[in-house]
């Protein structure tokens, strides 16, 4: 069906290869047979959970990141390791960095959030039935943990004072669920 989009994988090369991110380029041929290359980077994957508690407050974190030189708010989220189970992760992130477990989980929903130079894919949980706990930071992890109101979110969100992809889409899901208009498979 969408055969007169589709570019084809002539050659790939490794250009570099960390600890946690690869990059590619890739040899391709366009729709109309020409030739072309695509630079992209490989990505393991993440999870990233949606705190809720049941006073429509949620669990945040402030975060320093270094590549935009700022300490943003976002939800709870981490690295997919290879051959984890994605609610497997969402768990362990959750305690890890936060201290907290939660009863209730549901998959929420996939985003590929730079689809135009890599392949990572973010999903997305709801954890409800939050109880605090002990944090289990990684070696060199340092953020802070605070609950917010939802409606507060909602406003950082409209003043850019909230701008992670992540975060900002995890927001508008959680609005609609809590007003009832959306709802997720048990």
């Amino acid at each position: 069906m969408d055969s007169h989009l589709k570019e084809t994988r002539i050659a790939s090369n490794l250009v570099y290869d960390g600890h946690f991110l690869k990059v590619q380029r890739d040899a391709i041929q366009l729709p109309d047979g020409k030739p072309a290359s695509r630079e992209y980077v490989k990505h393991p994957g993440a999870v990233v959970i949606l705190p809720l508690f049941e006073d429509a407050t949620v669990l945040l974190e402030r975060q320093y990141r270094y590549p935009l030189e700022q300490v943003f708010i976002e939800y709870p989220a981490g690295k997919i390791d290879a051959g984890e189970d994605h609610l497997s992760c969402a768990k362990r992130e959750l305690q890890e960095e936060t201290g907290y477990t939660a009863s209730q989980w549901q998959h929420v929903c996939t985003i590929h959030n730079a689809i135009a130079y890599s392949d990572e894919h973010l999903e997305l949980f709801l954890a409800r039935g939050l109880v605090a706990g002990e944090r289990k930071l990684d070696d060199g992890e340092f953020l802070d943990v605070f609950r917010a109101p939802l409606a507060d979110m909602l406003t950082w969100v409209r003043e850019g004072k909230v701008t992670d992809v992540k975060t900002v889409i995890g927001t508008f899901w959680l609005e609609k669920i809590v007003a009832g208009n959306w709802q997720l498979p048990e």
